[in-house]
């Protein structure tokens, strides 16, 4: 099995036969991690650096078991203890990489686009693990992944984004993967975190009334609230945003229906998600956390061209 493409930049790129073919290998890694010994040797030659210039604790730690349990050679990059700090460029850094010999590179950037700029100037594969407000694939991945093996399938389910749409890349490969593979999307929040153009531009519906959200969808994906990114104020405050938008089960409970709940974290508990609803039985959250390695792995060894050797 083979990509249509060198690289995972994201998955405005990918097709819809990509993605059944990374979420199809996910569900055989899914079983590896399922066995006594969660090791396979499939990425054994492989030298993989973890380029990470944006803090990301889960992000981080879960490529870095999937590199582990592919049996991959690992480098770990954080820019905060390394000379891009003291003013290296980002193509120096990745050449001073690259001459240790290393064939794929996992990176995250606050700028937008910094994945696509490696990939046009140095021969390893790239795997973006977030990109500024643009992209983060994988992760559109493991929650499709995780949609899946909830419901059975996407197509034609109806799968409802809430909350800070304007600066999440999760949101963005979100609908972009949802709609390639058949599923209806609603973005529900704010007006002032909701984009306006989004309804034509990414064929999106928007509902500003959360209780209509939750009452129309199969699926709900609460995003979390980036008051890093907000240059300005877009609601008056965490405790308002929470009253209008905060998914709690007393809301949940008055749906003549059950929708599972997802969620990309970190959770900021009793703002966009309350406690109860996050640990509770509509919940999939660390269902999400556990599908994060297996897709990883699956990312991983479709783009390293490696041999089958999973089983």
């Amino acid at each position: 099995m083979q990509l249509s493409t060198k690289h995972l930049l994201g998955i405005k790129d990918l097709t819809p036969q990509d993605i059944s073919t990374i979420l199809s290998t996910a569900t055989e890694f899914k079983g590896v991690l399922q066995r006594q010994i969660k090791k396979v040797p499939s990425l054994r030659d492989i030298t993989i650096v973890n380029l990470f210039y944006e803090n990301s604790t889960r992000t981080r730690i879960s490529f870095e078991l999937a590199e582990k349990r592919l049996s991959a050679d690992t480098i770990n990059f954080t820019a905060s203890g390394s000379s891009a700090a003291k003013g290296e460029t980002l193509l120096d850094t990745v050449n001073n990489i690259l001459s240790m010999k290393v064939d794929m590179v996992v990176m995250r950037h606050s700028a937008s686009g910094a994945p696509h700029f490696l990939a046009k100037h140095i021969p390893a594969a790239i795997v973006n693990a977030g990109d500024g407000i643009n992209e983060h694939p994988t992760q559109a991945l493991l929650d499709a992944f995780s949609i899946k093996e909830s419901l059975g399938t996407l197509e034609g389910k109806k799968v409802v984004l809430i909350g800070d749409i304007m600066h999440s890349r999760v949101a963005l490969s979100n609908i972009y993967l949802l709609n390639k593979m058949g599923a209806e999307v609603m973005v529900a929040g704010p007006p002032t975190l909701i984009p306006k153009y989004i309804a034509e531009a990414l064929n999106v519906k928007v509902e500003y009334n959360l209780k209509k959200a939750l009452q129309w969808c199969d699926v709900a994906n609460v995003l979390r609230i980036q008051l890093e990114r907000q240059n300005q104020v877009l609601f008056s405050s965490l405790r308002e945003y929470n009253l209008a938008y905060g998914v709690s089960k007393k809301l949940l409970d008055s749906l003549n229906k059950e929708i599972v709940v997802m969620h990309p974290g970190p959770i900021n508990r009793g703002v966009e998600l309350d406690s109860d609803v996050a640990d509770g039985t509509h919940s999939i959250i660390l269902q999400q956390v556990e599908n994060g390695v297996a897709v990883r792995m699956a990312v991983l060894y479709l783009l390293s061209g490696a041999k089958p050797t999973a089983n």
